[in-house]
């Protein structure tokens, strides 16, 4: 995975400003992979980052970039957790939701799509993308908004001026250890 495709698909987590993002990338096998984890976790971790794999097929993998004390904020928040226990997290810890819904990426025919709330989405968008089974959203950006159009358009605003920002910065020469913000 090259640090370019990490800074393109998640700037705005490497910020600060948003809880994580997900991307999928080819790897040659998965000692390849996990090499280039723990490598991205040696460098991300004391900024308060973690880097996952979430699955892996076919030499390719869907990897998760988050920031840990907010996801943890975000799942304990009351519509969240509702959304997760309707599908059968334990909400013990955050960490123990991951496991869950890495079990639920390898097990389902469809894309569990409550993987929004670790994205950082707002949880009415969440709900209502499940329940509107991807039909009649207010707005489509980074995620289909059912609920506060205003704040999404400026949340998809930030994200992109970060990234645009972001981008720029590393191909001018910043690091991926410059460009992430303790957190």
């Amino acid at each position: 995975m090259s640090e370019e495709l990490l800074v393109k698909h998640c700037s705005p987590t490497l910020a600060g400003m948003k809880t994580g993002n997900m991307f999928s990338c080819f790897f040659s096998n998965n000692d390849d992979m996990k090499k280039c984890i723990r490598c991205w976790n040696m460098q991300l971790t004391k900024k308060g980052l973690r880097v996952l794999p979430l699955r892996f097929n076919n030499d390719r993998a869907l990897i998760y970039v988050y920031r840990p004390a907010q996801l943890k904020k975000d799942l304990w928040n009351n519509a969240a957790e509702e959304i997760l226990l309707e599908r059968g997290y334990t909400m013990k810890t955050s960490e123990h939701c991951i496991v869950h819904l890495r079990k639920r990426l390898s097990e389902c025919e469809e894309f569990p799509h409550e993987v929004g709330l670790f994205l950082g989405y707002p949880p009415e968008d969440v709900r209502g993308f499940i329940e509107n089974k991807a039909d009649s959203c207010k707005y489509t950006g980074c995620w289909k908004v059912y609920g506060n159009v205003e704040s999404a358009l400026k949340t998809f605003e930030k994200f992109k001026k970060c990234t645009d920002m972001y981008c720029s910065r590393f191909a001018n020469g910043s690091t991926i250890e410059q460009l992430a913000v303790a957190g």
